[in-house]
């Protein structure tokens, strides 16, 4: 059956309790990427730190007392040129030296009592200065992004395919309450290794609660809104950002923050209890023929949208009824998982296209933010700018995507980004500062708006029957491209350059294969695969008409009736002729005299007139066939 045409309109299309679902949809974006963006903090190395003085590094006959902290910490601590008090060596004395320190000849060594922190960025304790995650031991801090995101891929695998099996509704409160149990479960964790796990598995449980949302709030919109719908969920995103900061320097220990960030997803656990805030998808139920289950849902939309979905009141269309005779009453329910897209072409083109669009939008970001981190050493500097960046993306897509279409502005975000890109790579060292910063912030909003496009225009395109598995696969790569800036971080930087060379080039690559997707800008979500495969690909640019290849005939203009008007208009005419009121009657002048006297000698055979045929009038004339309809 045809959702967008025969159904959605005797629900009350986007009525109030439409509005109402979508509205309680949004704070579960609020609540995911507070979680999501406190690993900013958790991982944040401090700006200062140094290692703690070991006495039993100094000579037996040094007198502490001598000296002054600052005094004491500058022999004891190395200078290193350009960064300060050296991070990870201190000075080794020979035990039985005397006179003066700075002539004895000294080593340097490893820390051997720990490291002293200076305060980081809103938190003045975190998952670095708590394990002392630094020198020998940095490597675990990239360590833990990569089986964050890692978990995150896993999340937008598995449970993207289990809403497509089990709906919508299901996979986002089994995905809600694991996440909100590992969340209180992190707060007490006692190792490194316990906190990188939970930090794992809750990222693959925020990745289901992001994706059925997401697409939940997708399928109960029609087209002229689905757009800013899922902009304003962007939006909440932006405000969980903003918030972050402020609840670091609150909270000062990462438990804490942590227990806060918690603390939405505790209170999403009230959807348990209130199904009408997030209810099942009827779109999905009726695509995968769950007709019972379909029954009750629509007839609960358009109860709550004031619409009564009954026979009696819709006895032309019968919607009810139709769906008994469409599907029968032994028809079993139909799921489909992403393994069957090896048997497509067009779905499964467009879900690599719009992953190979994440991938690189996420990725390269990396590559801007460094450029910033050049330009100002502060944490908040960079981070706000990239924040601000994002909200004005979202508001790009609101005011362009809808006039200008998916496609063109996701065209448009790809050559700036690779504009930007190759701009820096090559003039870096020729540009001032001030264009440096330009440029960067110019491919941060660029590929920001990119990403988010991405993910929107395969929310679209891909089949309802398995658009949570299709969905899931682009929003994984897109979590690829972040792992990979964590592969920098892990080598310290080393493949930076070739880094930015290789996503450059794929934001290049990435204009050819834009041009092969379709156009959903007004337009009915697919439902089944058959539907989305029958997707085509719209010429970019409108074809001209003035053409010198003209027709031989050249079609008449245009005129202000249509094919039903100029029905209405002969049928007029026909009743208008047969009606005996007309003014005069048309005679064959050729057969006048005859048929006169025919009448005398034959009125009592007949008895009637013998008039001719009038000549087609010119209103009846066949129209001519346009070939253009």
């Amino acid at each position: 059956m045809d959702y967008e045409a025969m159904v959605y309109p005797q629900l009350g299309g986007y009525g109030r309790y439409n509005r109402t679902a979508v509205a309680f949809s949004w704070f579960p974006s609020f609540a995911v990427m507070l979680n999501l963006f406190c690993d900013v903090f958790y991982t944040l190395i401090p700006e200062l730190y140094h290692c703690k003085p070991d006495p039993k590094l100094l000579p037996a006959s040094f007198l502490l007392s001598n000296l002054s902290k600052q005094g004491y910490t500058n022999i004891t601590i190395p200078w290193v040129e350009g960064s300060g008090l050296s991070h990870c060596e201190l000075f080794k004395y020979p035990h039985n030296a005397s006179g003066v320190l700075e002539d004895v000849p000294k080593e340097k060594v490893s820390c051997t009592r720990g490291w002293e922190y200076g305060h980081s960025a809103g938190l003045r304790s975190n998952y670095v200065t708590e394990w002392n995650l630094v020198c020998s031991d940095y490597w675990r801090i990239p360590l833990q992004h990569i089986c964050f995101m890692t978990g995150w891929i896993l999340g937008y695998i598995l449970l993207g395919t289990t809403c497509d099996w089990l709906g919508r509704r299901t996979g986002f409160l089994m995905s809600i309450s694991l996440s909100s149990l590992l969340g209180v479960v992190l707060c007490v964790s006692n190792s490194p290794l316990v906190f990188l796990l939970l930090r794992l598995s809750q990222g693959a449980m925020l990745a289901g609660v992001f994706l059925t949302s997401y697409i939940s709030r997708l399928e109960l919109c029609d087209p002229p809104h689905r757009l800013m719908v899922a902009m304003i969920s962007g939006f909440f995103s932006v405000c969980a950002e903003l918030l972050l900061p402020g609840l670091a320097v609150l909270c000062h220990d990462w438990p804490i923050l942590q227990a806060v960030a918690t603390l939405p997803l505790l209170l999403l656990l009230s959807y348990w209890c209130c199904e009408s805030v997030f209810p099942e998808s009827p779109r999905w139920l009726l695509a995968t023929a769950q007709i019972p289950r379909a029954r009750r849902a629509l007839q609960q939309f358009s109860t709550r949208n004031g619409v009564c979905l009954s026979d009696e009141i819709y006895p032309g269309e019968r919607l009810l009824s139709n769906m008994d005779v469409t599907f029968g009453e032994d028809h079993q329910p139909e799921f489909h998982s992403i393994l069957e897209l090896g048997k497509t072409r067009v779905i499964w083109r467009n879900c690599l296209i719009l992953s190979f669009t994440l991938f690189i939008g996420t990725g390269i970001q990396y590559c801007f933010t460094r450029n910033l981190h050049s330009f100002s050493a502060n944490f908040y500097f960079s981070y706000f700018l990239r924040v601000l960046t994002g909200a004005l993306g979202c508001l790009f897509l609101c005011l362009t995507v809808n006039h200008f279409g998916r496609r063109g502005i996701l065209l448009l975000s790809a050559i700036i980004t690779g504009l930007s890109s190759l701009l820096l790579l090559a003039l870096t060292q020729y540009l001032r500062g001030g264009m440096v910063l330009m440029l960067s912030v110019l491919g941060l909003l660029s590929s920001q708006t990119l990403a988010m496009l991405s993910v929107f225009f395969a929310s679209e395109v891909m089949p309802t029957v398995v658009r949570g598995g299709c969905l899931g696969l682009v929003l994984a790569a897109g979590c690829v491209g972040m792992a990979a800036s964590a592969l920098m971080e892990l080598q310290n930087n080393g493949g930076y350059f070739l880094h930015h060379v290789v996503f450059a080039s794929f934001a290049v690559l990435s204009v050819l294969c834009i041009m092969l997707l379709p156009e959903s800008k007004r337009k009915p979500l697919p439902d089944s695969l058959k539907e989305g495969e029958s997707q085509r690909r719209p010429p970019l640019f409108l074809s001209r008409t003035e053409r010198d290849d003209l027709p031989l005939l050249r079609p008449p203009p245009a005129t202000e009736y249509g094919h039903s008007s100029y029905s209405r208009l002969v049928a007029a005419t026909r009743r208008m002729l047969a009606t005996d009121a007309l003014p005069c009657r048309v005679a064959a002048q050729a057969e006048h005299a005859l048929l006169a006297a025919s009448e005398e000698g034959d009125q009592g055979q007949d008895g009637g007139d013998v008039v001719a045929a009038p000549p087609p009038h010119p209103f009846l004339r066949t129209p001519p066939q346009n070939s253009s309809s």
